[in-house]
């Protein structure tokens, strides 16, 4: 088959070996090749009970499918291993530029085991691979790191590189592994997987060229998507003051079928940023570590968050690789913080984890929490949940000026959260506490904290509040990685189309009452189910959320990975092996001993109480009840999350392993 390399890469780093292994052909069916690739290895080869920061977890970097075909928008890599966060199967989804790297050494994926004698870096280039001592890049931050690789490889072609931060040395449990200077696979841990086995960089510099069955289809197919994208301009007068008006009319009470390939443009023009003032006015932007509404941070605060005021400091636009949106942004705060002419836009989940979730308006604090957290290498999202978190437990007096090292930690005080925040990155006084999450902060704080604890399985949620979007609530619960913004919701189901050939799939080409979506009916969990197939589907072949959020009738998936690989298939076909993956990852946290029901997201960010202001005041999100449907409509067992014995001979996959679970409780 084409489009993949056919090989992989193990790497021991205590014996500093090496050994290549070819993948055979049926699991590249089965599995199709980045997230599915992924799971196919770890699972046999991560041991039931081994510690995430021992010497038997692998960390596993993997390419996509279509990555280097000459497809656009299909620049991701995925970096998989056991989670220090949640205890079960972490991954994290990068762009940058690295994807194409992994292939061009050679390989579709790299896997490493084992704990480092020293800090090491790994390089593969034309000669292969192997390993040097890290020296002097280890304790530098991520981009100083890289900055520091690329130097000694100026005048030539220039490697990709992947790197840690000290956050990720000091095994902060909410660090992440950082690429082209500041992208980040961010969650589950995974930094600190990386820093548990002391390697501090892979430096990728191959010149391999990367199989596609046929180049001149997945030519017509870039030409015709990237032609939609270019026509796809905002008038100049469209400013982000009006911004609110779209986020209300996404809220609204009855949802309209889009074409998704509008949002194309507003992607274009700010990027998630878009989202600072839509998802404030609906509902969609958590606030007060999810206890409040927009009723407290009204215009006069979240108007300052303007994405306007961001793209102002823009000094030039930033593409992913292959990518034809370019909805990143590279930002001069050098004014903010001297030195910093180079650093990549907040992107939306930053602006709200540092902004409204804490209640704060003042965009130089964001900067300065997005800056911070890309060069330690915390993960924003679960840096600034955590963050929320500990404002809430001192002003509950849960937290006292004695534990905070005599911090007052208010809502919406940027420059103590700067301070808080530089702690959790060194580890230092209250920091080195909440550095591993909100959790283990609430477990070592003890004393009703537990209340204010705002994750689901570990992991700190993304910044979209599932009491607008019930199907974003259900894949924070119910995914093998919980708390995860990017795998399905109505607001992308809505405009995948995914339904086209998929006839399983609910169609979603009429207006329907908001209401529906409230209710743990079939229709909702086959929605779910599909949506989260789609994405598996995507996290295999390397392709961007973006481009699904645009249309698979516009970035059609399906021919792509039909002419990259020259194997003709349905797209059931594509939607059994996304089954397949989902059910493995699932497989894979039952067979570390996690019950699925532990999970499912806290009653308060599922209406319970209700909020009492706001757009989103008297909802109530039926969790358990979305959630066991959804379970059984995967072919798991509705009470407990495990998959049936039935569902596993089915998909050809390991019986499980032995469980016992109390029966869910449904609302």
């Amino acid at each position: 088959m084409k489009a993949c390399m056919g090989k992989i890469l193990r790497v021991d780093l205590e014996k500093r070996s090496f050994e290549e292994e070819i993948i055979p052909e049926e699991t590249w069916l089965g599995y199709l090749g980045g997230v599915g690739l992924a799971a196919s290895l770890l699972y046999d080869a991560i041991p039931a009970g081994a510690d995430p920061l021992g010497p038997d977890n692998v960390l596993c970097f993997s390419s996509g499918l279509l990555t280097g075909t000459g497809a656009v928008m299909a620049g991701r890599w995925m970096v998989a291993c056991k989670s220090p966060l949640t205890g079960g199967w972490g991954d994290a989804n990068c762009g940058g530029n690295l994807s194409p790297a992994i292939k061009q050494c050679g390989w579709d994926a790299i896997l490493f085991r084992g704990i480092a004698s020293e800090p090491l870096v790994f390089i593969a280039d034309a000669k292969g691979p192997g390993l040097e001592a890290a020296g002097e890049l280890w304790g530098m931050d991520a981009i100083a790191t890289e900055e520091a690789i690329l130097s000694r490889h100026a005048g030539g072609k220039l490697p990709a590189v992947a790197a840690i931060g000290p956050a990720a040395e000091r095994l902060s449990l909410i660090s992440g592994i950082s690429n082209d200077l500041g992208r980040y696979a961010a969650r589950s841990g995974v930094g600190a997987v990386m820093g548990s086995k002391r390697l501090k960089a892979l430096v990728l510099k191959g010149n391999r060229p990367i199989p596609c069955a046929d180049p001149a289809a997945v030519k017509a197919l870039s030409k015709a998507y990237s032609d939609k994208v270019r026509r796809q301009n905002l008038p100049g007068l469209m400013k982000g003051r009006f911004l609110p008006v779209l986020g209300k009319i996404m809220g609204g009470k009855q949802v309209l079928p889009l074409d998704g390939i509008m949002s194309a443009g507003i992607m274009k023009r700010w990027g998630t940023i878009y989202n600072n003032l839509a998802g404030a006015v609906n509902g969609d932007s958590p606030m007060r570590n999810w206890g409040g509404s927009v009723a407290e941070f009204g215009a006069r605060h979240y108007g300052k968050l303007d994405p306007d005021r961001i793209v102002k400091r823009e000094t030039r636009k930033y593409h992913c690789y292959s990518c034809v949106i370019g909805c990143g942004g590279v930002v001069d705060v050098s004014d903010i913080m001297p030195g910093i002419s180079h650093s990549h836009k907040p992107e939306y989940e930053t602006a709200c984890t540092f902004g409204a979730l804490c209640m704060n308006d003042d965009l130089e604090t964001i900067y300065r929490c997005n800056e911070i957290c890309n060069r330690s290498g915390l993960d924003t999202i679960s840096a600034g949940g955590t963050m929320a978190f500990a404002i809430e437990c001192f002003e509950n007096g849960i937290l006292t000026k004695a534990d905070t090292g005599g911090l007052e930690l208010r809502w919406g005080d940027g420059k103590a959260m700067v301070a808080l925040l530089e702690l959790m990155a060194a580890r230092k006084g209250l920091g080195d506490l909440l550095a591993d999450g909100v959790k283990k902060a609430a477990e070592r704080i003890g004393r009703g904290s537990e209340r204010y604890a705002m994750h689901a399985g570990g992991q700190e949620p993304g910044m979209h509040d599932a009491r607008l979007d019930p199907m974003m609530g259900v894949s924070f619960s119910a995914d093998p990685t919980p708390g995860r913004h990017t795998i399905s919701a109505s607001v992308y189901y809505n405009v995948s189309h995914v339904w086209e050939g998929v006839p399983w799939a609910p169609k979603s080409t009429k207006i329907y009452p908001k209401g529906e979506e409230y209710e743990a009916t079939e229709r909702e969990a086959d929605k779910s189910v599909a949506g989260t197939c789609l994405k598996q589907v995507l996290d295999a072949a390397g392709g961007c959320l973006f481009a699904v959020a645009t249309g698979t009738q516009h970035w059609r998936i399906f021919d792509y990975l039909d002419a990259a690989t020259g194997v003709k298939r349905s797209r059931e076909d594509y939607m059994d092996a996304a089954r397949r993956i989902q059910t493995l990852r699932q497989l894979f946290n039952v067979k570390q001993g996690l019950s699925p029901r532990d999970s499912i997201m806290p009653q308060r960010m599922a209406g319970e109480p209700p909020l009492e202001t706001g757009p989103l005041a008297g909802i109530r999100v039926p969790i358990k009840a979305m959630v066991s449907n959804y379970w059984r409509r995967f072919g798991w067992d509705p009470e407990t999350g495990v998959p049936l014995p039935e569902t596993l001979a089915a998909y050809g996959l390991p019986p499980r392993p032995a469980f016992q679970a109390a029966k869910l409780e449904v609302e």
